[in-house]
């Protein structure tokens, strides 16, 4: 499904980008596991099934939680338990009060010695954190809940899951049909425009241009915001030709935002789309149908994907209020794009890659 030359590039780029390694070698026999901070409530004990297909058994209330994710972390805040986070990854940075919380390491460079002195009775991790980790965690003696939603469906049932896990059923039940309730309002909206259906592009990055195919969370996005997607025949974040974006003609074209290397952050792929020459013919140019869409709205497993599904059908759909250009140069980069372009804009595929 993905090629072994495109995992390769993207690979060698990676090693450039991380940190100094934070993943520690195996315990020596004479370590003794530390015990977990003791949590309220331990007559409760509840059993979960996590995304790795893992049985997890929590006792208690956790009361300190460690998230390794930033989708973790947004699925965390939704459900009210900020006051419970002890720490987070360097990547978490929404909501913004996530800035006040102590950091374990990156997404992908987790620093087990920190997380082990946050006294943690519950982790939420995600499997860029790496086999590695999370095995190394557990043999400590760690709780660790892995949530890798790979749908929107998939985030409802881990926003459930997350819930149960944390004594926060009631807020995740509430959310989770608030969240159904705005999505049934896009989808049926969308039922109710049988005759368009317009062919929909995702950009990631332009050089070379990298769409999102079937099986990623734009495709769902964008089918049940009541478009096609244009590149529905490639696997997940693929790279597709210029002259194979100019022969598909999309009908809309969305981009990621960010990866502006000016000091000031600009919308690089976007300015790339409306300035490129060869792509002036094409109907979402010549329409003013390219609009820029928040980055980590659009890619992460949270509450947000929500937001991004009622984006894209204010584009889409028959009386959308939205302006037809983005916001001008100088919108703030989304974090996580890095001083050089390039190598940010493949970062974020590698994580979004690790996320399926």
């Amino acid at each position: 499904m993905r090629t072994t030359h495109l995992i390769l590039s993207v690979a060698s780029i990676i090693a450039l980008l991380l940190l100094a390694g934070t993943v520690d070698a195996a315990p020596m026999p004479h370590e003794e596991p530390p015990v977990p901070a003791p949590a309220d409530g331990d007559e409760r004990s509840v059993t979960v099934t996590d995304d790795s297909g893992k049985t997890v058994l929590i006792r208690g209330e956790p009361q300190r939680i460690v998230s390794l994710a930033p989708s973790n972390t947004e699925i965390l805040y939704a459900l009210g338990l900020e006051d419970r986070i002890v720490a987070v990854t360097e990547r978490c940075d929404y909501p913004l009060a996530t800035a006040d919380k102590p950091e374990v390491g990156g997404f992908s460079t987790v620093n087990i010695e920190k997380v082990i002195a946050m006294g943690p009775d519950l982790i939420f991790a995600s499997p860029a954190n790496t086999d590695e980790v999370i095995d190394r965690l557990r043999s400590l003696g760690m709780t660790v809940v892995i949530l890798d939603p790979q749908t929107i469906d998939g985030v409802l049932r881990d926003i459930e899951l997350t819930g149960r896990a944390t004594g926060q059923e009631e807020q995740a039940s509430m959310l989770t049909k608030e969240l159904r309730t705005r999505i049934g309002a896009v989808a049926e909206k969308a039922a109710a425009n049988r005759i368009e259906h317009p062919s929909v592009a995702h950009v990631i990055w332009h050089d070379p241009l990298w769409v999102s195919g079937r099986g990623a969370f734009q495709d769902e996005v964008i089918t049940l915001a009541g478009g096609t997607n244009a590149f529905g025949s490639v696997d997940d974040w693929s790279i597709v030709s210029l002259e194979e974006f100019i022969t598909t003609n999309p009908d809309y074209i969305l981009v990621s935002s960010g990866s502006g290397m000016d000091p000031d952050g600009y919308d690089a792929i976007y300015n790339y789309i409306i300035n490129e020459p060869r792509l002036q013919r094409l109907d979402a140019v010549r329409n003013g149908h390219v609009y820029v869409i928040d980055a980590d709205v659009v890619s992460r497993g949270s509450p947000r994907i929500v937001d991004a599904l009622e984006e894209v059908a204010d584009y889409l759909q028959p009386g959308a209020t939205r302006e037809e250009t983005p916001a001008a140069a100088g919108t703030v980069q989304s974090p996580g794009f890095g001083v050089i372009a390039l190598a940010g804009a493949l970062f974020i595929i590698f994580l979004l890659r690790t996320k399926r």
